[in-house]
């Protein structure tokens, strides 16, 4: 996933899964899929061990646009969900990107439109 250049908005959505299934995959994917239809949003990342820890980082081009997407009706039935069934604990953090830099091993380079000096 690539992101346009700096500055831009992530939110930071740490979880702990409980073991109860009961739709949750259907609904991450539907939020996702959501996200994307969103004013300001430029993407997401996702990963989750095996122990239940989750970790999904979106991207988004203003604070205004997260609050909306925060609104979101279907946004927050699912919120609602995920406190009644599907996590034991979560985390929100909202930070600003000032910065961003990448490596490619394929090229050995980073991309110029991203180098940035330490």
């Amino acid at each position: 996933m690539q992101t346009p250049a700096p500055p831009y908005y992530a939110v930071i959505f740490t979880s702990q899964r409980t073991a109860v299934d009961d739709g949750y995959g259907d609904t991450a994917e539907r939020m996702v899929a959501l996200a994307a239809q969103q004013p300001g949003y430029l993407g997401v990342q996702s990963a989750r061990g095996a122990d239940g820890l989750g970790i999904t980082v979106s991207y988004w081009r203003s604070l205004e646009d997260i609050a909306a997407w925060r609104k979101h009706a279907e946004h927050t039935d699912a919120r609602n969900d995920g406190r009644a069934r599907w996590y034991s604990h979560y985390e929100t953090r909202i930070t600003k990107v000032e910065r961003a830099y990448a490596w490619d091993a394929a090229s050995g380079q980073a991309p110029a439109e991203a180098s940035r000096p330490d």
